[in-house]
């Protein structure tokens, strides 16, 4: 049985399985069974989904599903993901579910759901989900039940509301700024957020067509942001992904601002603040060593945990931590959220900008992003690099090199036959050096 539950939900082609709609149908199905069972009482989800052509179709066939076994399902419409983890917990919900496949293209959607804490569900949900997705004889049948919008504007409200009383003091008059909605769940909600500050937004990116999510903007195509801030001579540029669960920025020069200078700027916010909890910020392997090096002058230890933001969440919870985050701007803030929320990253920065009387750019000072060189290696057998003597020597020889001042992360691909050698260092040529002759020792035992 194949899993179809990743560290982000179930996704794939809008369409075809599992994103299909027979599939779908058991699905919320399933969840709708299996909290019936627990509850015993009728179960109540709220669904919401980003801008994709298919998100209608899908959330109306979870729907259906879950009211073929007798659960209530409110929609929130076009919302951000951190939205649906809000009032999933605001409103006493017994899931939120979120139709979104992240900051992918139009043609693929995806299915999340959260707890009624706002954390994803536990695996012991998604197993059985997908255990009775597999099951033929798992056929949910019930009238035609159209999911309940009614109350949609009053779950957006509600949401806005809530980032906005956490920032009662900040104002915003006499500031620019960019904002790239990647014509995504943030489109009309993200300009409307910053406008209320009294901030002068220009927006780009915000007129979805169900098409043109993520298309050329947002996140993954930072180079508009920058020069659109460059060009209108605006204070801070931000951009989301397609449900705004992450955000990147650009200061007032144009340069980019990336998750790990975010976690930097937002660790000495909160230290000052005396909000950082433990001083600790959790990060992921793929973070800089420059972060590193940056807090360990402040006294903060920087704990590094897998890629992913689920795995982030764990280790924040687990530590205690008050700030965690990963380099391509999925920020938490347990104290206020257990998802990533893009909107209310920006408002802490705005906020930090605000309070320092200072630019954006003012706020890396003491963050140096260290050069950093990727090399992929193709490899007939994934044998742990430890039980490989040239390997484990060749590793070991150049850990001693780096000297504390730079970062060897060895690893393989989850999907193919590849070695990862990613060096950082002070000295670009040098890593690229070190990069290239420990692939070379790779190639010549594993290739």
């Amino acid at each position: 049985m194949k899993k179809l539950f990743g560290t982000d939900g179930m996704r794939g082609l809008a369409g075809e399985f599992p994103l299909d709609e027979n599939t779908i149908e058991k699905a919320g199905a399933s969840l709708a069974r299996q909290s019936l069972e627990k509850l015993n009482r009728t179960p109540r989800f709220v669904i919401g989904r980003d801008t994709r052509q298919s998100g209608v179709w899908i959330e109306k066939a979870f729907c259906k599903g879950a009211a073929a076994i007798g659960a209530e399902c409110s929609s929130a419409g076009v919302i951000t993901t951190p939205g649906i983890a809000f009032l999933t917990k605001k409103y006493d919900f017994d899931a939120g579910i979120v139709v979104s496949a992240s900051h992918n293209p139009f043609e693929d959607n995806g299915i999340k759901i959260f707890s009624p804490s706002g954390r994803k569900i536990d695996e012991k949900t998604e197993s059985a989900i997908e255990k009775d997705i597999y099951d033929e004889h798992f056929v949910p049948r019930g009238k035609e039940i159209v999911c309940d919008d009614s109350k949609s504007v009053d779950f957006q409200n509600s949401y806005l509301q809530n980032l906005s009383d956490g920032f009662k003091d900040l104002s915003l008059a006499n500031f620019k700024m960019v904002v790239d909605c990647a014509n995504g769940a943030a489109s009309k909600l993200a300009p409307r957020l910053f406008e209320s500050f009294g901030a002068e937004v220009v927006a780009i990116n915000f007129q979805p067509d169900g098409r043109n999510i993520n298309k050329d903007c947002g996140s993954l195509h930072l180079e508009h942001l920058r020069a659109k801030v460059s060009e209108t001579k605006a204070d801070f540029g931000v951009a989301f992904d397609g449900d705004a669960d992450r955000a990147l920025f650009a200061d007032e020069k144009g340069n980019l601002v990336d998750g790990d200078a975010t976690l930097w700027i937002m660790a000495n916010y909160l230290d000052s603040h005396g909000k950082l909890n433990n001083r600790k910020v959790v990060a992921t392997v793929m973070s800089n060593i420059g972060l590193e090096i940056a807090l360990q002058s402040k006294n903060i230890e920087l704990l590094r945990a897998a890629v992913g933001d689920k795995y982030v969440l764990e280790e924040l919870i687990k530590t205690k931590a008050s700030l965690g985050g990963e380099q391509s701007g999925h920020i938490i803030l347990p104290d206020k959220s257990l998802v990533g929320d893009g909107m209310m990253t920006t408002l802490f920065l705005l906020q930090a900008i605000r309070e320092n009387g200072s630019t954006f750019s003012g706020l890396k000072r003491g963050f140096t992003q260290f050069p950093q060189i990727l090399v992929n290696v193709k490899v007939r057998e994934k044998v742990p690099f430890e039980n490989v003597p040239a390997i484990a020597r060749a590793s070991e020889k150049l850990e001693t090199e780096l000297g504390g001042k730079g970062r060897l992360l060895l690893r393989y691909s989850g999907t193919e036959n590849l070695a990862r050698v990613m060096i950082e260092g002070e000295n670009q040529s040098v890593i690229e050096s070190q990069a290239s002759g420990l692939a070379g020792v790779i190639k010549e035992n594993l290739g």
